[in-house]
Parts: C-alpha cells; sequence; structure tokens
C-alpha cells in the first residue's frame, strides 16, 4: 500500500510553465521580428542579435559569479525574451557598445539586482531602454528610413510619425506629414526595431491569446483609453491633435501594450486590477506623449504603472481558490 502524501491546497494542476510562456512570447514575437529585417535590414538582425547574446550572457555571468547560485536560470527564455524585448525597443542603427551598456542595465539593475526571475518589480527590458534613452537622447532618437537593407551605423534618418504629431502639438501646421493609417499598419514608417509594424504586433496578440498565454485585459484597456483620450482630443483641435487611429499605430503603443505591459511579473494577478493598470497606462501615455519632453511615452508609463502593481494587488485581490461568499 502506497503512502498517503499530504500537502497544502489547491490541488490544482496546469501546463504553465515559465518556459513555455517565455518561448510562447518569442514566437509571438517572430512576425514582428521578420517585419523589421524585411524593412531594416541588415541594421536590425545586428541590434536584436547583440541585445539576446548580451543579455544571456550577462544573466549567466551575474548568477554564476555574482550571485553563485547553481540553478542555470539562462535556460529558461526570460533572458533571451529580455534581450529581444530590449532589441525591438531601439534603433536599427544604434551602435553596438550602446547595446551592450543597455543589456547589462537591462540584466544587472532591471533583474537581477532584485533575485532574479519572479522578483523585479520593473520591466527589465523597459529599465534598460529607459537608461539608454536618459543617457544616450541624440542616438535612440535617430530614426532610419525604412528600405535600406544594407546600412547600418551610416543610415539616413527621418522623422518618425510620433516626433510630427508633437511638433504639431507646438503650433506646427504639420499633420498632413504623417504617413497614411495603411502604412503605419504594415510598417512603412520609422520607428525603433520592433514598434513599426501594427499588423504584424497584432498577429502575435492573436497568437499569445489563443495559447493562453495572456489575456486581453491589458492591452485593450490601454487601447481602448489611448484611442478615447486621443478622440477627444482630436474632436476639439484637430489641426493640433492627430486622429485617434494614428495615435494608436504610431510609435511603441502597440508593442507595449501587448508585449511590456503584460509582463507576468510587473502586472497586476486580477482582470479588476489589470484593467485599473491599463487604464492608468493608456492616461499616461496620452499625457506623456502631449505635454511631456519625450515625443513617446509608453516606456515611462509602463514603468509608472508597475511601480504602482503591488498597491493594486493589496487593494484589488482575487478571489480565493474555493472561497463561497458571505451570505447576507
Amino acid at each position: 500500500m502506497g503512502k498517503l502524501i499530504v500537502s497544502l491546497s489547491p490541488h490544482a494542476h496546469g501546463n504553465d510553465s515559465v518556459e513555455r510562456n517565455m518561448y510562447g512570447v518569442i514566437i509571438a514575437l517572430l512576425p514582428a521580428l521578420l517585419a523589421s529585417f524585411y524593412f531594416f535590414g541588415i541594421g536590425s538582425a545586428i541590434v536584436c542579435a547583440t541585445s539576446v547574446v548580451a543579455c544571456v550572457l550577462f544573466e549567466w555571468a551575474i548568477a554564476k559569479f555574482l550571485l553563485k547560485t547553481t540553478r542555470c536560470t539562462v535556460c529558461d527564455g526570460s533572458a533571451a525574451l529580455t534581450g529581444l524585448l530590449l532589441g525591438m525597443n531601439l534603433p536599427s542603427n544604434l551602435p553596438i557598445w550602446i547595446i551592450i551598456i543597455g543589456a547589462l542595465v537591462a540584466i544587472g539593475v532591471g533583474k537581477m539586482t532584485f533575485g532574479g526571475l519572479g522578483q523585479n518589480p520593473f520591466n527589465p527590458a523597459l529599465v534598460g531602454r529607459c537608461f539608454l534613452l536618459v543617457s544616450f537622447p541624440t542616438a535612440m532618437t535617430s530614426w532610419p528610413v525604412p528600405g535600406q537593407l544594407t546600412a547600418y551605423t551610416d543610415a539616413t534618418t527621418a522623422a518618425t510619425p510620433l516626433s510630427v504629431m508633437q511638433r504639431a502639438i507646438k503650433g506646427e501646421d504639420v499633420l498632413d506629414q504623417l504617413p497614411s493609417s495603411i502604412d503605419l499598419l504594415v510598417g512603412n514608417n520609422g520607428g525603433t526595431v520592433g514598434e513599426v509594424c501594427a499588423i504584424a504586433l497584432l498577429i502575435g496578440f492573436a497568437y499569445m491569446l489563443w495559447k493562453k498565454i495572456i489575456t486581453w485585459h491589458i492591452p485593450v484597456s490601454i487601447l481602448l483609453t489611448v484611442f478615447v483620450i486621443a478622440g477627444a482630443l482630436h474632436l476639439c483641435d484637430s489641426e493640433t491633435y492627430a486622429s485617434p487611429l494614428h495615435v494608436i499605430l504610431s510609435g511603441g503603443l502597440m508593442l507595449g501594450a501587448i508585449f511590456m505591459a503584460t509582463d507576468y511579473v510587473t502586472s497586476p494577478m486580477c482582470p479588476k486590477g489589470q484593467i485599473i493598470y491599463g487604464i492608468s497606462i493608456g492616461a499616461l501615455t496620452v499625457i506623456i506623449r502631449n505635454w511631456g519632453a519625450y515625443p513617446e511615452g509608453m516606456s515611462f508609463a509602463i514603468l509608472i504603472m508597475n511601480a504602482f502593481t503591488p498597491l493594486i494587488n493589496m487593494y484589488v485581490k482575487p478571489k480565493r481558490f474555493g472561497e463561497v461568499p458571505a451570505k447576507k
């Protein structure tokens, strides 16, 4: 007769694992990654490959020589995913040495300083990106024109849709210079490696919903909030504020809403908390884009709300497993 094994509840088993979810997100990013190769060529490949390799090596080195852990964490996919997301948030002409610094900050400061995966309060890739944006603003805001497949650091640069929108807010009559919605949807515009092709990002979103890697609450609440606020501003002054469709399809909004804000560790646990989180990110993004110093506000908005995630989890608690509502 076998021994009776007694353990704490709940006794539930699922197929989820860290590896499955991390590599699932990487698979979902492949359409946007392939689109970046098509539009930016060798520059995109160099930036993404450098970022991924640097993040994996830094996590291995820190875990082995500084934290002195025996468990290998680089195989769970989290370091590779951080590197890929960081690379897709960078211009395709960024020098290799700057990418390596960003990877060190993302892994060393944003992740391993707090104990590694599951303990970091802020999205590591965004920590690295924002550090580079503040430290190297010129290099981080020089956007290559799509179609220069063999160019890297010598690529011709041009204004992005977000910079055009910011100039319009300052009083210039330039909204007619914005790319069409179709160009923004397919990726024929300037920007970071992974943000330009909205349709590729939507394919990745559909894949993650299908595989139940994420839920709809955070991405939809972010996009809907931005659409409503941007639409209200456009109705009030259509010569100063771009249409809500242009706002949603421009910059890193889609990439951030689908792949960055939905990070398990740094986002709220329950659906109600996720909606509050998403609405707040959407509102902050519009505020920073329109009245902040930088044209893009998505990264800063996510990091700000990462800091509020413990508070949201505290006051919007999920229902306990097996809990029966109290009778009134």
